[in-house]
């Protein structure tokens, strides 16, 4: 039989059905082999917020949308191009994302009366068949009963065989997108090697998906999407979480220091604990302690103790650890304080992306307890973002909170990684001895980047003490003296605000130097308003787009900046966070555009937004 093959630039697939049917892992797979390709992509995992909900209801629905480009991409995509829907609740859920005259592949079986009543679809109404779907192209496919009959000679129970139905979706993807099974082959064998059954389910599953695409009639057209054009070098998928551990342990071993984290399982941060787990080779130690509280003062112990110290939470967590962040800010000394934020207040959204924290990790202390704020843009960016962040607080002797989210967590995006040689140094000095003219050590007599010290506890000669009771300034001893302590209210703080002379500039990421509007973002905003700018600027528009790493303290010269142009528009996926820091520093009048559903910003809604103000 004769088919074509069609050219496209840009896909957007979202893998939708019951938490039970795999679609994280389908999703990742064909992510994994699309970025060996060389082609462009960004992903938006959607977890449900149970850990089981019922299954076939609307609570329960996982989904994994994955955006690849012959084209630089920047977000995975505002609509869908294809729908994989396992179930009626994942069409129900997901339809209004999917674009007009785009594919659905629906596994009929996942239509039956059950599926369709915990769905919540009236009576007698399967979608499938009443019309509703004839503006898209639906690609009606009995998964559960072909993954079947390619098992049947398999001697394992039919629930088991029904575990595979993903990789007959997959393997049928992989048909119609014109791949080689040959990577996720390779990763079924390494995760199933030693489970000869499970390994053959999923191998046979997936090949009949490939096969049936080939072989059916119905289907005459196969795609392709060309390999993007991107800088050379070596790349690889990946995701957040992942990225942020690698940067831990580059920081490590580029600084000398043993990284300690000390954490508490929390959503969506747990698996920056479990990959920094499997690197006990680099030296890493990783203590799974028993609260928040013990989590952070066990790392607050480490730094004290001449180590790396590393804690990581979300919002809820971040709460918890609010008494002991006061403790590292008196103490001065060195701690990473990592916060991947979700909706909140309270457990709010535990698997739903949000920009929450940001007055959190401002103000979020009792006290005047000031503490710098870097963030991460991108999957691939919490690499470098959170080198930088060990920088700061291993040569300014300060804690560091380092915010991220769900959506940059989870998401992934191809990564250059870097050479060792090529990361900039991370040095650190310890005080061995006492100066001059010195009879014991003064634990706060500051440098002059009013840095105190860091002396290793047991070293001759230079033992001190700490504590939470406010210091007398250079003895470190305990003072209630009231000019003393405004003296180190007022120091602490101008120690942070220095920090300000030893990071770069603020840069326009792109647009005009001077003009109409100035789009200004922090953290997983970065594609949408990238996207939305390059949008406006192709049509001649004046608008540029400025994104903050540092958000305490600002870059010296983002006052210019922002005076700089007519208008600063603040998109944020919160309540309007940054924008009151920004007023109130700046005193610039910036508008918000803000969004609380606990899904990102789009492209498409930012330009409408845009076209106000140009």
């Amino acid at each position: 039989m004769t088919r074509k093959q069609e050219t496209l630039s840009d896909v957007v697939i979202k893998f939708a059905g019951d938490s039970g049917d795999g679609m994280q892992l389908t999703g990742s797979q064909f992510t994994n082999n699309t970025a060996m390709l060389g082609i462009d992509l960004a992903t938006f995992p959607d977890f449900p917020a149970e850990i089981r909900a019922p299954q076939g209801t609307l609570p329960g629905v996982s989904g994994f949308q994955l955006r690849f480009s012959s084209n630089p991409v920047f977000t995975p995509g505002d609509l869908c191009d294809v729908l994989v829907a396992m179930n009626a609740a994942a069409l129900k859920t997901n339809l209004k994302q999917l674009k007009k005259g785009g594919k659905i592949i629906a596994n009929t079986d996942g239509f039956d009366a059950k599926n369709l009543r915990l769905a919540n679809y009236p009576d007698g109404v399967n979608p499938l068949d009443n019309g509703s779907l004839d503006n898209y192209e639906v690609i009606r496919m009995d998964v559960t009963k072909m993954t079947r009959e390619a098992l049947k000679e398999i001697t394992m129970g039919m629930k088991e065989k029904d575990r595979a139905k993903n990789m007959f979706v997959l393997g049928f993807l992989y048909w119609m997108y014109n791949r080689s099974m040959e990577s996720t082959i390779n990763f079924l064998k390494e995760k199933f090697g030693k489970k000869d059954e499970i390994l053959n389910s999923n191998i046979k599953a997936l090949q009949a998906g490939y096969n049936y695409g080939d072989t059916t009639e119905t289907f005459t057209t196969t795609y392709k999407v060309e390999k993007a054009k991107m800088e050379v070098g070596e790349y690889r998928s990946i995701m957040g979480n992942q990225a942020l551990a690698y940067g831990l342990i580059a920081a490590s071993q580029k600084s000398g220091l043993q990284l300690f984290l000390g954490s508490y399982p929390i959503t969506p941060a747990s698996d920056i604990l479990h990959d920094l787990a499997r690197y006990k080779n680099f030296g890493v130690k990783t203590f799974q302690a028993e609260d928040e509280i013990a989590a952070i003062t066990s790392a607050i112990g480490a730094a004290y103790g001449g180590s790396l110290g590393v804690t990581t939470s979300s919002g809820p967590g971040i709460a918890l650890k609010a008494e002991a962040m006061g403790l590292a800010v008196m103490l001065e000394i060195p701690l990473i304080v990592i916060n991947i934020q979700r909706g909140g207040p309270s457990t709010g959204l535990p698997t739903k992306t949000e920009q929450s924290d940001l007055l959190q990790a401002y103000y979020g202390r009792n006290g005047e307890c000031p503490m710098p704020v870097v963030s991460a843009s991108t999957p691939g960016d919490c690499f470098s973002a959170i080198y930088e962040a060990v920088r700061i607080s291993v040569q300014h002797m300060t804690p560091v909170i380092f915010l991220s989210d769900g959506y940059i967590a989870n998401g992934a995006e191809p990564w250059r990684f870097p050479k060792s040689a090529d990361l900039p140094s991370i040095s650190v000095n310890f005080k061995t001895s006492l100066d001059e003219g010195e009879t014991h050590l003064l634990p706060y007599k500051r440098d002059e980047k009013l840095v105190r010290p860091w002396a290793i506890p047991g070293s001759k000669g230079l033992e001190h003490r700490i504590g939470g009771l406010e210091k007398e300034d250079v003895t470190g001893n305990v003072s209630y003296d009231p000019d003393n302590h405004q003296h180190m209210v007022k120091t602490r703080q101008a120690k942070v605000d220095k920090i300000a002379d030893h990071i770069p500039l603020q840069e326009i990421d792109n647009g005009p130097e001077k003009g109409k509007v100035l789009v200004l973002g922090w953290g997983s905003t970065y594609g949408a308003i990238k996207s939305a700018v390059a949008e406006l600027l192709a049509e001649g528009k004046s608008v540029a787009h400025a994104h903050l790493r540092h958000l305490r303290p600002f870059p010296k010269n983002l006052g210019e900046v922002l005076k700089s142009y007519e208008t600063v528009l603040v998109p944020e996926i919160n309540n309007g966070q940054l924008i009151k820091i920004i007023r109130d520093v700046y005193f610039v009048d910036a508008k918000g555009y803000n969004k609380v559903m606990g899904i990102p910003i789009t492209k498409t809604e930012l330009v409408e937004e845009l076209k106000k103000y140009v």
